[in-house]
């Protein structure tokens, strides 16, 4: 089967198959000029396909993702080209630490203030590795709002007592929990 598809493709004979459907020959995209004649050798259909806006049935390539390029150029160790995720990384886990070993306070703060450096860092550096993961805008606003939130509750987290004290939280605590 392959080697028929192979053969008519190279002679030029039937329409290109993918996975079994037939697929419409690929025509070079050249600008048509409304009133101008046709190119010579070229079908009225390929100028109506020429024309079409619209995205084709079956896509050959997809486009990279963001986060794909190095914070450093490729000559550098792998460790190094993604410092920005490495680092948000780093402190995300001594902040569990922090957590796991009786100090919950502190464990949140470092991992709010890792996301507010990441939120920092999508926004100042024009690449950073694998910590894009969406768009700039996106990442910024995900990273900072997460980042602020969980700031906000490590401090205002009652044990044992609140560094920061908010005259409304002790009503909406109250008012969502009972």
């Amino acid at each position: 089967m392959r080697a028929e598809s192979d053969a008519e493709n190279a002679a030029g004979a039937g329409a290109a198959k993918a996975n079994g459907t037939p697929v419409a020959p690929i025509v070079p995209a050249t600008p048509v000029v409304p009133g101008a004649p046709a190119a010579p050798g070229r079908a009225a259909g390929a100028e109506q396909a020429a024309r079409s806006r619209r995205f084709p049935s079956i896509t050959r390539d997809t486009a990279r993702p963001e986060g794909s390029g190095r914070a450093v150029p490729g000559a550098v160790s792998t460790p190094a080209r993604q410092w920005p995720m490495l680092s948000v990384l780093a402190a995300t886990a001594v902040g569990l630490l922090a957590t796991a070993f009786g100090h919950p306070r502190v464990g949140c703060l470092a991992i709010g203030v890792a996301l507010i450096a990441a939120s920092v860092m999508r926004r100042v550096l024009p690449s950073v590795g694998m910590l894009a993961v969406r768009s700039r805008f996106t990442d910024m606003i995900t990273y900072g709002l997460l980042g602020v939130a969980i700031t906000l509750l490590a401090l205002v987290m009652a044990a044992p007592k609140p560094w920061l004290v908010l005259p409304f939280m002790e009503s909406a605590v109250r008012f969502t929990v009972r």
